[in-house]
This record gives C-alpha cells, structure tokens and sequence, in this order.
C-alpha cells in the first residue's frame, strides 16, 4: 500500500504551468495586464484591439496560465506572407511594443510559452521595446537558452529625466527657468487670451483629439513630411488613439495639457501615465507662435503638475535629445527590434542573415 505523500513534500513541487493559443484576442490580457508592473498595464485588451482597428491584422493570443491563474499572455498578429509562419506582436510604437506578464512570473512561464510558440510560428518580432523590458527580456533570455536565433536591431536610445534626483539639487523647475517662461507668457498673451488646460479620462470626446489634430495639422510634421508620424490627425495614427481610448482605464491613463490662444488650440503635449512615470509621447504646437515658445511653455506647465500628481519619472522615448537634455533628462535604455525564430534550420538561416537585420536598423 503506498504511503500518502507528505505535506512538505507537496510544497516542493515545481509550479504546473499550461498554454493555450486561441484564436482572436483573449480577455485573459486584461487580467494579466491588471497584474502586471505600472510601466505595463497600457498593454490591455482595448489597447490591442485599437491597434487591430487602426493597423490591420488578425489576432490570436498566447496565454500561460500557472495553476489556472493567467500570468503571461502574448497577442500575435501575421507578419509578411503567410507561408512564411511569421507573427508580431500587434500595438502601437509609443511607448513601446509589448504584451503583458504578471509581477512575480516565473522563467517556467517563458519556456512554456517558447514551446506553444514553435508549434505555432516560425519566427516572433517584439518590438520595438526597451533593453531590460519586464516581459520582452525574460523571452528572449529563454529564447536563447532554448535554441532560438534571437537577432536584434538598434532603434535609438531612450532619454529619462529623473524628477525626484533633480529636485535633490534644488528647486525645480529654477527660479531662472520659471523667470523667462513668465516672460514669453506674457508676450505670447498678446496673442490672445491665454488658456491651459488637461484633457484625460472621460475628456477624451471627438472634439478633444480634433484639437490635437488640428495643432498637428498647422504645425512642421504636416508642412516638412507625408504626416504619416502624426499622432492625431487621420492620415496618421488617429484612429489608433481614439479607438485605445474606448477603454476607460487606458483613456485615464492618456493625458494632455493643451494651451489655447485666443480660444483656439495652439500647443499641446501629450503623455500616457502609468503610476509614477510619465511616458512623453508627442508635443507639437502652431508655428504662428513659435517666436514665443509654447511648446516649452507648455511641457514645463505639464511637468509641474505631474509632479503635484505623484510623477517621479518622465520617458521622453526616442528622438532629438537636445531640448530633453536642456530640461534635465539622461541617456536611458536602448530601444530594439527584436526576431526570435524557432530552433532547427529556420533559426540556422536567420543565423546566416543576422548582419543585415542588424544594417536595417539604425546605428547605434
């Protein structure tokens, strides 16, 4: 007769981790996104499915549940010819491109997931995404322990102004900062009456992106390029932005301080807020006004208040340094693109083209 296995026996069993890869998006994103860091609780059901209603692309999702509890779960849409078994993880570019995972996941997660993956699709592109993402890192470690080709691209780096250490050094903004803003404002007001104001959560109607559409449309991004970047407008990622901001927890997350000149919107910057950190993902403003600096006006303003509400850090992302360094900011992560392909020959000939994945990148 065997003996029943004792108590303390049981507790030293390896968690039992199990995946399924179902067709559509699965509303288990949203309850690993709930879970998941602050940084990463964007990456909800309604943010994929904007990008779904913008981009394009049928969806399935990857979930890793351990112990019947969702920890992991990996959007996938096609990427090139279907013959390829290519996929990508859908979304938008800012702040970054990647799914969800549960604080507290285990490397067990990511291998169970890698091994759903190879039955599924010949190769995975993550990104882009920061070095050091708290769902992207963990996979592309266990990627490479497990035999994946992992081929990697520069994107840029990343600039981060630490609020918190700048103040440690004194007040801030300086009194000098603040002196010469007063005195744009108050030549800027000749222009008009002056009005700033924060539109999130329920702010987010038809008429708040049309404002930030229309400051797009007057400004450099439409008179210098095709506008395509643009964040708001209809020939740019508008439809993306609006449909996100469908789901109430990710529209109370988007935020923007906009600035009117003599009741029409002149300036605006615009952020998703994730706990305490501030992604800054676009300003723009009307050249109309450019002699008087309202988009510096305007981020300074911004920052103000994100420090009365709790913003420690602030992501300025990708893009030209100068003005983030002029304000404080740092050289942060990396940004890359990432090719995780399966083991066997299909990794072997990734392998062979990895120099010119890297060249089609930008140079670090």
């Amino acid at each position: 007769m065997n003996k029943p296995m004792p108590l303390a026996d049981f507790a030293r069993l390896p968690p039992v981790h199990g995946a399924q890869l179902g067709v559509g998006l699965a509303g288990a994103i949203d309850a690993v996104a709930e879970r998941a860091r602050p940084s990463h609780r964007f990456l909800r059901y309604g943010w994929y499915a904007a990008a779904l209603q913008a981009y394009g692309g049928e969806a399935r999702t990857l979930v890793v549940e351990r112990e019947g509890t969702p920890v992991l779960a990996l959007p996938l849409v096609g990427l090139g010819p279907r013959w390829l078994g290519m996929a990508a993880v859908p979304g938008c570019y800012w702040p970054f491109r990647s799914f969800p995972t549960r604080v507290g996941v285990t490397a067990g997660a990511f291998d169970v997931a890698l091994a759903k993956l190879a039955k599924a699709v010949t190769a995975l592109r993550i990104g882009p995404v920061y070095d050091g993402d708290a769902s992207a890192a963990p996979l592309i470690e266990a990627a490479r322990a497990r035999g994946w080709a992992v081929l990697d691209r520069f994107v840029a780096d990343s600039y981060l102004l630490d609020i918190a250490a700048s103040q440690a050094e004194g007040p801030w903004p300086r009194n000098s900062t603040l002196k010469k803003n007063r005195f744009h404002e108050k030549h800027l007001a000749g222009h008009g009456a002056l009005e700033w104001r924060f539109v999130a959560g329920a702010d987010w109607t038809s008429q708040a992106f049309d404002d930030l559409a229309s400051i797009e449309q007057a400004s450099w991004i439409a008179a210098r390029t095709d506008g395509g970047d643009a964040k708001f407008t209809d020939a740019g990622h508008g439809r993306f932005w609006r449909a996100a901001a469908a789901d109430p927890v990710i529209a109370k997350m988007m935020w923007a301080a906009v600035l009117d000149v003599a009741g029409k919107p002149a300036a605006f910057s615009f952020d998703m807020n994730a706990g305490a950190l501030k992604y800054a993902i676009a300003n723009s403003y009307d050249p109309a006004y450019a002699k008087h600096s309202p988009g510096k006006l305007l981020y300074y303003r911004n920052l103000v208040r994100g420090i009365e509400d709790g913003i420690h850090t602030v992501d300025w992302g990708a893009g030209d340094s100068g003005y983030k360094r002029t304000i404080g900011a740092e050289q942060g992560p990396a940004i890359r693109d990432w090719l995780l392909v399966r083991p066997g020959l299909s990794a072997l000939a990734a392998k062979a083209l990895a120099f010119a994945w890297r060249r089609s990148g930008n140079r670090a």
